[in-house]
């Protein structure tokens, strides 16, 4: 599937959720059946008082982890959200950097745009900017931002490498970048691999993880870690129906699922330019 395909896909597919204000239990769903985004944002890390300081709508349960948390905010810096959706980071980002400080989300779907500011002007944000733009290109200057954050976007694009290489771009000396993102240990089979619903929910378009961290490392970032990895939560892709089509042709046990399941971490890295 050629790469602006890829990016057609994702893009419908976000705009639809933009629409319909929530991810849980669809074929995007990260979290399970019957969990609220709020249910499904506790469970990976958001607190209660992060989740009631935000904007009713912001929250539509899209990540796999909370990069604002492990970020180190200070007061005054400059912070890009890549792929910021409904501006749920980038809202939580606003509050740590203070009215001298500044947050930058960038998305490709003109929707979750549109969502994203009327957010921003219900929770009188003053110090955030959404910008439409692919995260390969980004609208961003040469060296004007101090971190990078992301949560589950990343591997939806065809062009990792281009992304980093873009992020290492826009960031000053001294810069970081804190990640949340699906990466695989193995590699999947192709029937899931090549679901649409799998690539839509952040699946099918996750790299091994060394190969991911070594992207990372090629794009020219220092000092990377991985503060933390879990096992991602996976059924809601495996009822999509040509993944169940397609265990049932190849006669595909619970127990195989099962393993396949275990294949797929949620990991937050950080680094360094």
């Amino acid at each position: 599937m050629k790469d602006e395909n890829l990016r057609k896909i994702v893009r419908k597919k976000y705009s639809k959720i933009a629409k319909e204000e929530s991810s849980c239990c669809g074929v995007q769903s990260t979290c399970e059946c019957g969990d609220t985004p709020e249910a499904k944002s506790k469970k990976i890390g958001y607190t209660e008082e992060e989740l009631s300081s935000i904007p009713k709508g912001a929250n539509m349960g899209l990540g796999c982890g909370n990069p604002v948390a492990l970020a180190s905010l200070k007061e005054g810096e400059v912070v890009l959200d890549l792929g910021s959706g409904g501006g749920f980071d980038a809202f939580l980002a606003a509050k740590r950097v203070g009215e001298h400080g500044k947050v930058i989300g960038v998305d490709m779907t003109p929707e979750m745009l549109e969502k994203a500011r009327a957010n921003a002007k219900k929770g009188k944000f003053k110090n955030v900017e959404f910008r439409l733009g692919e995260i390969e290109n980004l609208p961003v200057a040469d060296n004007s931002v101090d971190i990078i954050i992301s949560n589950c976007v990343i591997n939806l694009s065809p062009d990792k490498e281009r992304v980093f290489n873009e992020a290492h771009r826009v960031l000053r000396d001294g810069g970081r970048v804190m990640i949340s993102d699906i990466v695989l240990l193995e590699k999947l089979p192709d029937f899931l691999k090549n679901s649409v619903e799998a690539l839509t929910g952040c699946v099918a378009g996750a790299m091994l993880k060394d190969d991911y961290i070594g992207t990372i490392k090629k794009a020219g970032f220092k000092d990377i870690s991985t503060v933390s990895e879990s096992v991602y939560p996976i059924g809601s892709l495996i009822s999509d129906p040509k993944v169940k089509s397609a265990i049932r042709k190849y006669k595909i046990s619970r127990e195989q699922v099962r393993n396949y399941a275990k294949k797929v971490v949620s990991i937050k890295l950080s680094g360094i330019k």
